[in-house]
């Protein structure tokens, strides 16, 4: 029985401690189709582990990141890769530039140039706060829920999730210059117009009110990728609701099968 690696990417200066409880409750859905999957959680440069780095300035120097670590871990690919906001722009570089190592690719909330205009990528009223987050020196409390307030909308125990983030950022602090370096690398990535070889699904919410859900469909349209919208949650979707991102990633998994038995020719 095959392993199926599946790597996890967040997004701009989060780490992999952001992702909460979702990586338990999408390996547990996982192993119903996939029963010897595996997780490996990456954190970009700059973030996590990586904090004492410096972040790169280009979406494809990030991916090489990546890359080189599980090179360093001694995990093979394939690789499937589930990833959000800016590390969905680096799974779809990993896509266009070595898609020999790539079964699939899942992308949440993300935005693409060229197939969404600058001021849906990032909505403007967030322009303001984002660069106050990243020069000033707020307290981490307050940045921490400022960030919450940006990121998510079914939030039941905001307190617990702010008392995570300020842990997390306590034992791995983002460097103000690391933030806008990461910043700058997303404003800068300009995706292929071709569509990547791997399968894709895209994921988004319509209660994201830090990139415009419609980047996601445009992103769609242009590849052919299914697409699954979420009425409801804000931008980080794995933390408002993880159980339907798993859900989803599963479904699609299972439609491939199907797709794949059904147009596997019979043997004569």
């Amino acid at each position: 029985m095959s392993v199926h690696t599946w790597v996890l990417l967040r997004g701009l200066t989060r780490e992999s401690g952001h992702w909460g409880d979702f990586p338990a409750r999408l390996l547990r859905a996982l192993r119903v189709q996939q029963p010897e999957a595996r997780l490996e959680l990456l954190d970009l440069p700059g973030n996590g582990d990586q904090h004492r780095q410096s972040s790169p300035t280009h979406v494809d120097a990030m991916m090489e990141a990546c890359r080189a670590e599980l090179r360093r871990r001694g995990v093979p690919p394939p690789y499937q890769v589930l990833a959000m906001s800016l590390g969905a722009m680096v799974a779809s570089e990993w896509a266009a530039r070595h898609p020999g190592e790539l079964d699939g690719i899942v992308l949440i909330n993300t935005s693409l140039r060229p197939f969404s205009a600058f001021f849906r990528r990032l909505r403007p009223s967030n322009y303001w706060s984002l660069l106050l987050l990243s020069l000033t020196r707020l307290s981490l409390r307050r940045r921490e829920a400022k960030v919450l307030q940006m990121t998510t909308r079914l939030q039941r125990q905001p307190d617990q999730v702010i008392d995570d983030w300020v842990s997390i950022q306590r034992k791995h602090p983002v460097r103000r210059r690391n933030a806008l370096r990461q910043l700058l690398a997303a404003a800068r990535y300009r995706a292929s117009l071709a569509k990547p070889e791997p399968p894709m699904l895209l994921l988004c919410s319509q209660g994201d009110s830090l990139v415009d859900w419609r980047c996601s469909q445009a992103i769609s349209r242009a590849w052919g990728a299914p697409l699954r919208l979420h009425r409801h949650a804000g931008h980080d979707l794995p933390l408002d609701d993880g159980e339907w991102v798993a859900r989803n990633v599963v479904d699609w998994l299972h439609v491939r099968e199907v797709v794949g038995q059904i147009t596997t020719p019979m043997p004569l």
